[in-house]
């Protein structure tokens, strides 16, 4: 093993005395060919020029001698330093870091970063990182070679965003440049950069007003989270009463003929999107389709937990409740005005979809696109046992439920302080449904 590893963090700065003394006692130095190029390597050290972070480091771990890391920035953020700490290597690391690549971002922006969300595109991860974007008004991605800001933006087409690309920052060739999301893929972007995805109906802009809502806020105190969090609101599957719209319009394509039959009003019972929620596992990353979302309390629920939300309703009345409750929890909700079956070819591919009304036609146009998990309100048990089917059918692990309530009712008037709690008038009960992607 080496006998000194340091990692050394650049931003473009000069080194600091430190960092220019571990480098200049080196004799192997690790590193992007560019910093290669820039820094004073020792002329006799070995040069390995970062490519795989694990044959780097077990180069390394076989070196006799001081070995250098260099990299971007804070190499414990997002950086070489996770992998290089990996037990298989037992290399012991000093790490003398500089502004971290993000931080560096957010400063030429001009913006407070406390509340951003901060992803990486790499391995893959960019479909994830653009569902992040689509869920959160303030988004900072570490792009990767195919993952750039062209390649998201293509992502999020259709959903407005203010994205700030910073390239080569710290260096001559640093370039910041500020363009509208449906801009960005007219564009050639150099390898790596960072992408400020800015956006929504609660952020401030570059060099703008506060994010979120938070004027009169002097800061957050949980990184990553609103300014403001956690908010008055506890809990999920909150009380019906707590959101705008409670009916459907029975005329809406989709609505059921009886106003009384399950499914005529488009809340949900608390009981029944708790378990829907459960079932769905929605988290940041993730995308959920809502099918037939009504005023859109499931959800509003569903983006309460980070998950970016495509909401689809063929009701125009129920589509402005649906806007008026996102804004009120402050959730980003993309709403698409529509037939469930005509408009869902359209959208992105969901990890996760929920047919609050549409029947198994619906189910059967979810499943087309294949989600991990699925869950599904039925209006009677015949539809119950066709919608089984069709997730069965699709190669799913298919299960269900009838979920029924009665409230609990405490006395009234003069019998208020004695005993006599009593079954209110319980619901009809809902059919719920759900399958998984079988392993």
């Amino acid at each position: 093993m080496a006998d000194r590893i340091t990692v050394i963090g650049w931003d473009g700065t000069p080194l600091t005395e430190a960092a220019a003394a571990a480098l200049a006692a080196a004799t192997l130095v690790a590193g992007a060919p560019y910093q290669l190029k820039a820094l004073p390597v020792p002329p006799a050290a070995e040069r390995i020029a970062l490519g795989s972070i694990q044959l780097a480091a077990r180069r390394i771990a076989q070196h006799r001698g001081a070995a250098v890391v260099i990299a971007e920035g804070d190499p414990g953020f997002f950086g070489v330093v996770r992998t290089l700490r990996r037990p298989e290597y037992g290399l012991e690391l000093e790490v003398l870091p500089a502004v971290s690549s993000v931080a560096a971002a957010f400063a030429r922006a001009g913006m407070p970063w406390e509340d951003a969300q901060v992803a990486s595109a790499h391995g893959g991860r960019l479909r994830r990182a653009a569902n992040l974007c689509r869920a959160h008004p303030k988004v900072a991605v570490l792009t990767a070679p195919g993952a750039g800001p062209a390649e998201l933006a293509l992502m999020l087409r259709g959903v407005h965003r203010t994205f700030v690309v910073c390239e080569a920052l710290g260096t001559p060739d640093e370039d910041v440049t500020v363009l509208t999301s449906d801009r960005v893929a007219d564009h050639i972007w150099r390898d790596p950069s960072v992408v400020l995805v800015i956006g929504g109906s609660s952020a401030g802009g570059p060099g703008g007003g506060p994010a979120n809502g938070a004027a009169g806020e002097a800061a957050g105190w949980l990184a990553g989270r609103p300014v403001g969090y956690p908010g008055p609101d506890r809990g999920w599957a909150l009380p019906t009463d707590t959101y705008t719209g409670t009916g459907r319009n029975p005329t809406a394509p989709g609505a059921p003929a009886d106003p009384g039959a399950p499914g005529a009003s488009d809340t949900l019972p608390a009981h029944v999107r708790a378990l829907v929620l459960a079932r769905l596992g929605a988290r940041p990353g993730d995308l959920v389709w809502t099918v037939g979302a009504g005023s859109g309390a499931l959800a509003v629920d569903a983006a309460r937990f980070g998950a970016a939300v495509v909401a689809v309703e063929a009701d125009r009345s129920a589509c402005a409740r649906l806007a008026v409750n996102a804004r009120r929890y402050g959730v980003e909700v993309e709403i698409v005005h529509g037939r469930g079956p005509d408009v869902l070819g359209e959208l992105p591919e969901p990890d996760a979809a929920v047919i609050e009304t549409g029947g198994p036609e619906a189910v059967r146009a979810v499943l087309s696109r294949r989600p991990e998990r699925i869950v599904a309100v039925a209006r009677t048990l015949a539809e119950a046992e066709e919608v089984r089917r069709v997730i069965a059918g699709a190669g799913y692990r298919a299960d269900g439920a009838l979920l029924q309530s009665a409230p609990l009712l405490a006395p009234t008037g003069a019998a208020a302080d004695g005993p006599g709690l009593r079954l209110g008038m319980g619901d009809p009960g809902t059919f719920l449904l759900w399958g998984a992607q079988k392993p």
